[in-house]
């Protein structure tokens, strides 16, 4: 299906044109719903004077179907060119500019409406009604369609979409089966949907609602000493298209107002409301227990930081080199782990910024490891975000060739010229057939370098390296760099892969 930015590319509109053109279909999926009929958007084609004349001066930009009623039509339209007879009265609505309900064929009624725009049309709004599969009129389907007539008027006068209209009010913005209300100029309910009464007698209403002033029953079940927002008034009278939120002891109450005007005059209001109790609700647990993550994952953090600095401490007291290298390097390895804990404990978010660990994890294996010469290390590429497993076996695996790197390949006094240096590079490619992604991570240093079968490839640090990345379903190698140094190349693949 075509978006509506690549059929727009095809009309003559201007800039100013396209975005009223957006704003109204951002927002026509309510005037379908109000309407029961499908809505197409018909937009002229730009053309020269050396174009085809057997083309269609007109193409179908954009359709909304009601959620409120069967579909007039089921396959998509979008870039549809219309029959002989309805260009002619798409020609006919944008050069008078006035709407135009041709006589019914069949079942079917349809209406053209010209959408203005200062004072001149600039598209043509096809509203489709299958007369066969309407609801059944009632007191909700007429004045609905009281509502929507007013909103096809206000279009054909260039009065809607409204300028400066913010009506979202985020999760939870009300639609008009979550319930409708219709004001008069003066702020009192006109007519109340089925649904906005129950949200109004769950608010605490229980008077009669038609007829009742909608300011007055809200602002009476305002908690004492609660700050209402500057907005409320304005949407609750209906003066302004705006959205907001009511909280109450009972509820949680969204209100979106778009005001009705004839001939520029305000002459009553649309209000939506919905019950968003439930979500808030939700949605305040889901706050609740991300704290809690990030939390565990704090002190988990603070936990291994502690084991590391006593692992140090025992370290000092020990007569052994040997066993006094191995405890630092234990504690080491959950300073590494440390790490991907407090980037958890920083976010909501239950993936990792890996960028930030390695480069968190580079600088300080570097530190610790280059006792003899002042190491350069850098990071190029990019690891993007990754579930907490992949990320402590990388962190993991990154500090132990680093690791390896710096105190291996440089030695003091080094005399070739070129500083010390470890460049880690990262690349992230998708295996489609396999539905996973491949991390390709290269460590490479301009040391002395060493040879595969060398004693460093038979330290523990290297049988962690391969357990890792063998737990990845991945594969490592080691090759000598010419001139001289080291470069280790692995690639992995990332369990449970979240693309950043």
């Amino acid at each position: 299906m075509a978006v509506l930015r690549e059929t727009l590319s095809r009309s003559s509109m201007s800039g100013a044109d396209i975005d009223w053109v957006h704003r109204l279909v951002g927002d026509w999926q309510m005037l379908a719903d109000l309407a029961f009929a499908d809505l197409t958007l018909w937009l002229p084609v730009q053309r020269d004077d050396a174009a085809d004349p057997h083309v269609s001066p007109w193409f179908l930009a954009a359709h909304a179907r009601p959620s409120t009623g069967p579909n007039f039509y089921h396959d998509d339209v979008i870039g549809e060119t219309p029959g002989e007879s309805r260009q002619r009265l798409l020609a006919q609505v944008m050069e008078s500019g006035r709407p135009v309900t041709p006589d019914e064929v069949g079942f079917v009624r349809e209406q053209y409406v010209p959408v203005v725009r200062t004072g001149r049309p600039i598209a043509v709004l096809v509203r489709h009604t299958d007369l066969q599969s309407m609801r059944q009129q009632g007191g909700l389907e007429v004045n609905y369609l009281q509502i929507s007539q007013q909103l096809f008027s206000m279009i054909a006068e260039g009065a809607f979409p409204m300028d400066n209209a913010a009506t979202g009010v985020g999760r939870g913005t009300p639609r008009v089966g979550d319930g409708v209300l219709r004001l008069t100029a003066d702020g009192v309910i006109d007519y109340a949907s089925p649904n906005a009464v129950s949200a109004l007698r769950r608010l605490g209403h229980t008077d009669q609602v038609n007829g009742a002033d909608l300011a007055q029953i809200v602002t009476a079940r305002l908690a004492r000493g609660s700050t209402v927002d500057e907005t409320v008034p304005l949407v609750l009278t209906g003066r302004a298209p705006w959205g907001t939120e009511i909280e109450t002891g009972a509820m949680n109450l969204t209100l979106r107002s778009v005001p009705l005007t004839r001939g520029g005059e305000r002459v009553g209001a649309l209000l939506l409301m919905r019950d968003v109790s439930e979500i808030r609700r939700r949605e305040r647990e889901l706050l609740s227990k991300e704290a809690t993550i990030r939390e565990i994952h704090h002190r988990v953090k603070n936990n291994l930081q502690t084991v590391a600095a006593l692992l140090r401490l025992q370290s000092r007291r020990l007569d052994d080199p040997k066993a006094q290298e191995a405890l630092a390097e234990a504690g080491r390895r959950l300073s590494t782990v440390a790490l991907v804990h407090d980037t958890l404990s920083q976010g909501f978010s239950e993936r990792v910024d890996f960028d930030d660990v390695a480069t968190r994890t580079l600088r300080a294996t570097v530190e610790v490891a280059s006792t003899r010469s002042v190491v350069e290390a850098e990071l190029e590429g990019s690891f993007g975000w990754l579930p907490p497993d992949d990320a402590t076996h990388l962190a993991m695996i990154l500090a132990e060739l680093v690791h390896n790197a710096v105190e291996h390949g440089f030695e003091e006094g080094d005399q070739r010229g070129d500083a010390p240096r470890v460049v880690v590079r990262a690349h992230r490619t998708r295996d489609a057939e396999a539905d996973e992604d491949l991390l390709e991570v290269e460590v490479a240093d301009n040391g002395s370098g060493y040879a595969p079968a060398s004693a460093a490839r038979q330290g523990l640090g290297t049988q962690i390296v391969e357990a890792l990345i063998s737990d990845l379903r991945g594969r490592i190698s080691w090759e000598t760099a010419k001139p001289h140094g080291t470069v280790v190349r692995f690639t992995v693949r990332l369990r449970g892969s979240v693309s950043g």
